[in-house]
């Protein structure tokens, strides 16, 4: 009988509060943080600093989790993310749940943005595409190419008619989304692009690039006059081009530049929510705070800085010289032109600095009454910091850490009962709970490499990078006890089955004994737990392994020269030399029974020795990568292994086979643990990720595990099976191009089969229909019995169902993959269904769509015809009605607004705050208007 195992699946992973490769980002309330952590989004409340929910792709899928690398938030609830893959997710917050998957890029998605009212979805990718979404539609409307490399940042302009990308290429390109084509591109950045942004009121659009400064262009929209803020003297109106400066289309127009303080590239700049701030954070530990002048303030300042330029030029030059210079000035203040310049609208207000180097940075959208606002840091080292931006300084308010090591966890290790977990870092040793996740207990240690939980949950050991062992009390959360152990650093600890003590190994070539005792601390009454030093064994090389069979009759030592001693545990002579590892052995562990050893190395294979004769029985290629961990499940031949490949294995000793392999870790993976009973399985990694797979009760068999792996191969290259690799590719128009917005998947194509599937059951179902009404004009009357796959409904109904179970984005790939004939059937259908109210939009996308790929043929195909004919009449008749409903339904719903609002006082709740706003605006006109008053005193004053 062939034998059946039961099933690994991820169940857990926690450890991470912030990855690296993603930015974070507010959510629209500005209560909630949200923080991407490898494959999930964390939403963190900020001032309670807990992670209220996690956002993360279905567990059951068992394709590889893909890291999330960016994230925006709508106005709304929604969330949106992208992953690595291509793919975008929206998220409800509220619900928790993923409204809908977007497919359409083909690299990782670097960059996405809402427009304002969060309608449209731009999102930019490695694969250099720009791609616009509906968001309510949930579809793709075009993709924008032009781009020559990485797609860095997007944002919409002029009420989401107009966007902006900027790229790796060096240049920004502005696109107009109507006519869905490039109108300008702007030159002028000597490196790469790797943040834009623009202010609230669409004054200001700021660049950041590797270039020590900062650029800025003002905003020119339709409705502007010609009286915008424009530094005509700008040094960046050359680079553009002549044609491109005078061009009446021109979106953007060069204001000037300012120097940054750091030498660093830049990161993200970013404007507040209310936009008198500016943040331009570097590929370093700084932030550079702007403060963003109004327009009063900035040609106050510019003002300012003429007059210094007169004094100065006076002072310097002659008589006829100054009145010449002044007569200048004269004339272009009478000309009303004032010249303010980047430096009088933007003046750095402070600089922060962080403890580690900054990934990605947030302003929350709510300003605070006590400051200027709210910044969130994340920073790389798995840390989220809150700042609070005054005047003055900037101060730290809160900082989420315990949730997660700084650096790569390096070893694992779970209580005898399995209730606690224990992990090392390089500077902290942190107590979890493994079922739920939650960190128990952070206590401060050295570099700790190996550990164990001494039996009862109390007291805990650490082994160190410089040699110690550190004694931790669980209980009190506090390091009870350092003891200096060996010279070198000690890699391997091994419980003595008897659990009276413990072996360490080091690379000081020694092997200890030690055992465990109770002390009286002095001056204390309490007691406490302590270790002495019973036995030592000197060895030939290094130490990186130590293992105890469970008998405790062997003790197996592997060393930096590749062998692996096995000693007699009470003598501690020698029994045994296993040889054969090409590169050292990095982990080892011996099998319940004590039949058999498995060694695995760093020259990715595992070997399983027999342990009374010390023979190979098999020697496995397991990993791509050095073995970095394995472990027996106790009282079975099942092994687990980790490596350097980010892969989790498991694996059938005697029938030497591949059962598993657990794909979900984002980096190598360093370490292991069993959980006695083989229920779980606890992996470490350098992501500081630690992640539970959970034994389920699902069997599965080699032979179908083997031919999901090839099909997992097949489905990986799909995209190759229709497209020649080697078809050079076509260069692109430099004013860029329009195309599909989505992408062939085994979604789309599992769509194209169903919709054929049911044009041929509906021709099928129609022939017999026919054939029974002949039947009945003949006389012969039998009773119909229908197809009891179309489920009771009609041919034409039943087409309509498979389309409408299609996800509306994969709707325009599965139509483009249907064959003409296919498409002709389809378009008969169309017809009958224009008469159902809800399926209107539904249909002129299918016949839009067919009519677009197949349009010469169906000129071409004279059957085409009548049916092309008679869904012209309809199709406009019926669009007509849907628009009128949704007019009249609209004008219903803004009469009863105006009903509301006239029934209630929120018209006057606002007024006191409305009242200081238009008192605010008159002071600063009276401000201009004297200003301009004195100024034309002056001038007089000087021509007399």
């Amino acid at each position: 009988m062939v034998k059946s195992y039961l099933r690994y699946e991820p169940a857990a992973s926690f450890g991470v509060i912030v990855s690296v490769e993603s930015n974070i980002t507010y959510d629209s309330s500005g209560k909630h943080l949200l923080a991407p952590a490898l494959e999930k989004l964390g939403i963190w409340h900020v001032r309670q600093g807990v992670c209220t929910k996690t956002l993360s792709p279905s567990l059951s899928s068992r394709a590889p989790s893909l890291a999330v690398t960016c994230v925006a938030s709508a106005p709304s609830s929604l969330v949106a993310s992208g992953y690595a893959d291509g793919s975008i997710r929206i998220w409800d917050c509220d619900k928790g749940s993923c409204e809908t998957t977007l497919n359409g890029h083909k690299g990782a998605v670097t960059a996405l943005r809402y427009n304002k009212v969060g309608s449209l979805l731009a999102s930019g990718s490695k694969d250099n595409d720009v791609i616009l979404w509906d968001v309510v539609g949930e579809t793709g409307l075009f993709r924008l190419r032009g781009h020559r490399d990485q797609i860095t940042d997007l944002v919409f302009l002029d009420s989401g008619k107009k966007l902006v990308s900027s790229s790796k290429d060096k240049f920004l390109r502005v696109w107009d989304l109507e006519t869905q084509h490039c109108m300008q591109i702007i030159s002028g950045h000597h490196s790469e692009i790797w943040s834009i942004d623009v202010d609230p009121d669409e004054r200001y659009l700021v660049t950041g690039s590797a270039d020590l400064e900062l650029r800025f262009y003002n905003v020119k929209h339709e409705l502007m006059n010609g009286e915008s803020m424009v530094n005509e003297t700008g040094p960046e109106t050359g680079n553009d081009g002549e044609s491109a400066t005078q061009n009446k289309w021109e979106v953007l127009k060069p204001f000037g530049e300012i120097q940054r303080q750091s030498k660093d590239r830049v990161a993200t700049v970013r404007f507040s929510k209310s936009g008198n701030l500016l943040a331009c954070q570097v590929a370093g530990k700084t932030v550079e705070i702007f403060r963003v002048l109004d327009e009063v303030e900035s040609k106050r300042k510019a003002k300012r800085r003429l007059n210094r330029k007169k004094e100065k030029k006076s002072a310097k030059m002659g008589v006829e010289a100054t009145e010449n210079v002044e007569a200048n000035h004269g004339t272009e203040e009478a000309g009303n032109v004032l010249v303010v310049a980047v430096p009088d609208v933007f003046k750095l207000l402070q600089t922060i600095r962080a403890s580690k180097k900054i990934c990605s940075i947030s302003f929350c959208p709510v300003t605070p009454k006590t400051s200027l606002a709210t910044l969130a840091l994340s920073l790389n080292n798995n840390l989220l910091e809150f700042y609070s931006i005054e005047s003055g300084s900037s101060t730290k308010t809160l900082a989420i850490e315990l949730q997660g090591h700084r650096s790569d966890v390096r070893s694992v290790t779970l209580s005898s009962d399995n209730t606690l977990l224990m992990s090392t870092s390089h500077n902290a040793v942190k107590i979890w709970n493994p079922s739920t996740g939650s960190c128990l207990r952070t206590i401060d240690s050295g570099y700790g490499l190996c550990g164990l939980i001494v039996p009862h949950n109390k007291y805990a050991m650490v082994g160190t990078k410089d040699g110690k062992i550190e004694i931790i009390d669980i209980g009190s959360g506090t390091l009870s006890e350092v003891v200096e152990a060996h010279g070198g650093s000690l890699r391997s600890i091994a419980t003595i089955p008897n659990g009276n003590g413990f072996v360490t190994g080091s690379a000081d070539h020694d092997v200890k004994f030690w055992e465990y005792q109770i002390k009286q601390k002095p001056g204390q009454d309490s007691k406490c737990l302590t270790i002495s030093n019973v036995r030592t064994m000197k060895m030939n090389d290094d130490v990186l392994v130590v293992a105890i069979s469970p008998d405790a009759k062997y003790l197996a030592v592997a060393l930096l020269d590749c062998t692996v001693k096995i000693l007699f545990m009470d003598s501690l002579k020698f029994f045994l030399s296993l040889y054969g590892h090409k590169l050292p052995v990095l982990c080892m562990d011996i099998s319940s029974d004590g039949d058999l050893i498995v060694t695995g190395s760093a020259d990715k294979n595992l070997r399983i020795w027999g342990l009374d004769f010390g023979d190979c029985h098999k020697s496995i290629f397991a990993h791509a990568d050095s073995v970095m961990a394995v472990q027996f499940v106790r009282n079975t031949h099942y092994i687990f292994s980790v490596g350097k490949d980010r892969l989790v294995k498991y694996w059938d000793a005697d029938k030497f086979e591949l059962l598993l392999t657990l794909e979900g870790h984002h980096a190598d993976v360093w370490c292991l643990a069993v959980s006695n009973r083989g229920d779980f399985v606890v992996t470490g990694s350098h992501d500081r990720s630690i992640r539970r797979w959970d034994r389920t009760e699902e069997p599965f068999f080699i032979e179908e595990e083997k031919e999901k792996r090839l099909e997992e191969i097949f489905e990986a290259d799909i995209d190759n099976t229709f497209e020649d690799k080697h078809i050079p590719k076509e260069e692109l128009p430099e004013e860029g191009a329009v195309a599909l917005a989505g992408k062939r998947t085994l979604e789309t194509l599992t769509a194209t089969d169903s919709i054929i599937d049911a044009l041929d059951v509906a021709e099928v179902e129609l022939k017999r229909i026919a054939e029974h009404e002949d039947e009945k004009a003949r006389g012969k009357v039998a009773e119909f019995q229908p197809n009891m796959i179309m489920l009771g409904l009609s041919p034409s109904d039943y087409v309509l169902r498979a389309l409408s179970n299609i996800s509306t984005n994969d709707l325009e790939q599965a139509l483009l993959a249907l064959p003409f004939s296919d498409a002709l059937k389809l378009l008969s259908y169309t017809k009958d269904w224009t008469s159902n109210p809800d399926k209107v939009e539904l249909v002129c996308r299918i016949v839009t769509v067919l009519l677009q790929i197949h349009h010469s043929q169906l000129i071409s195909t004279p059957s085409a015809r009548p049916v092309l004919a008679v869904l012209k009449e309809i199709i406009y008749a019926r669009v007509k009605e849907c628009k009128d409903t949704l007019g009249f339904n609209l004008a219903a719903m803004d009469h009863l607004k105006q009903l509301m609002a006239s029934r209630s006082d929120a018209l006057f709740r606002d007024a006191k705050s409305k009242l200081l706003e238009i008192r605010s605006q008159q002071s600063k006109r009276l401000e201009a208007r004297t200003e301009t008053k004195t100024e034309n005193r002056k001038k007089k004053k000087q021509k007399k």
